[in-house]
């Protein structure tokens, strides 16, 4: 199997799908002669011609409603927002119009539409080029929220999303672009939506996480491990809808659950997952539903210290894993 970056594997997903099927289009500011500000969709305008890769205007709800509208003609577009921080001018396209097509037409058609964004900090991007946005639309029905830790899962479940009858919105942290290399399956690979992974397994605590918490989970269960503290590691991969069943099945194993996420601890997915499993594994626990999450400031900081204060790292998991085992 190859080794690609995450970024390889998301060019390579949009390649193979884009041979595959001649209804694929990929759309967005800069996609198409510049090949993505990631360089994602480089070398596809070559291959596919300016009429499948569109550069479009600086407009985020032109991006997503011209999407849509060649969703629902019979098109299944890949709309990539620049950064997920610039996606809220299309807030409305996609809650109020992608969300609710399959709803309003009582399932006589959908809409077909992935729409990518790198998100998430680490890259001292500051507050326009930092924000986690995935709870806004998890939140949300009709939607589906997927987030890849790996160039494999990257790629398989990017061909999944693409497939899926209904809107995708795809996030890639943009700190794995480059620093995350893996083994990607040659030929066709589908990841299916909806299936968390067990990264890694253990018996003492539950670790549930997504993206690119997923590696520094593993680099602090690793951490832990000698002094017998036996962390299982579950990446989501996807987040709407959840694979709850995973989670309270480990959680009933190991008594224990430790929720850690890059977003705002408030209202973030870890919410919803303790509430899950305070509702459905209450009388499994040995200890306090725990999340170590992004703390609850209005912007991501610019200055490196202040963003080294905010990041979740792999030290603040080990701690955070260490303090939930000694109860």
């Amino acid at each position: 199997m190859p080794t690609m970056t995450l970024v390889e594997a998301v060019r390579s997903g949009l390649h193979d799908e884009m041979a595959r099927d001649p209804r694929v289009i990929v759309m967005g500011e800069d996609v198409a002669q510049k090949g993505g500000v990631f360089k994602a969709t480089q070398g596809l305008l070559e291959e596919f011609g300016e009429g499948r890769v569109i550069d479009m205007p600086l407009a985020e709800s032109n991006i997503v409603g011209t999407a849509i509208g060649a969703a629902v003609n019979g098109m299944l577009p890949v709309a990539e927002i620049q950064f997920a921080d610039f996606i809220f001018p299309a807030m409305d396209q996609i809650v109020s119009e992608a969300a609710r097509i399959r709803y309003r037409s009582n399932g006589a058609f959908g809409c077909p539409i992935v729409i990518r964004a790198p998100f998430g900090g680490g890259v001292h991007g500051a507050l326009y080029h930092s924000q986690s946005v995935e709870a806004f639309f998890a939140h949300v029905p009709g939607l589906k929220v997927v987030v890849p830790s790996t160039p494999a899962d990257t790629k398989g479940l990017l061909t999944a999303s693409i497939r899926d009858p209904d809107p995708v919105l795809f996030f890639e942290h943009k700190a794995a672009y480059r620093s995350i290399k893996g083994h990607v399956p040659e030929g066709e690979h589908v990841v299916p939506l909806g299936k968390a992974h067990v990264a890694r397994a253990g018996k003492h605590l539950t670790l549930v996480t997504y993206g690119l918490a997923v590696h520094m989970a593993l680099e602090a269960a690793d951490d832990v491990a000698p002094e017998g503290i036996e962390t299982e590691v579950i990446d989501l991969r996807t987040l709407r809808p959840l694979d709850k069943e995973t989670v309270l099945e480990s959680v009933k194993r190991t008594n224990k659950v430790l929720i850690v996420h890059e977003d705002n601890v408030t209202g973030g997915i870890g919410a919803e997952l303790a509430a899950i499993v305070g509702q459905e594994a209450f009388e499994y626990l040995d200890g306090p539903i725990m999340r170590l999450c992004g703390p609850d400031v209005p912007a991501w900081p610019f200055a490196a210290p202040l963003e080294e204060a905010v990041l979740i790292k792999p030290d603040k998991i080990s701690a955070a894993i260490r303090t939930l085992a000694a109860y």
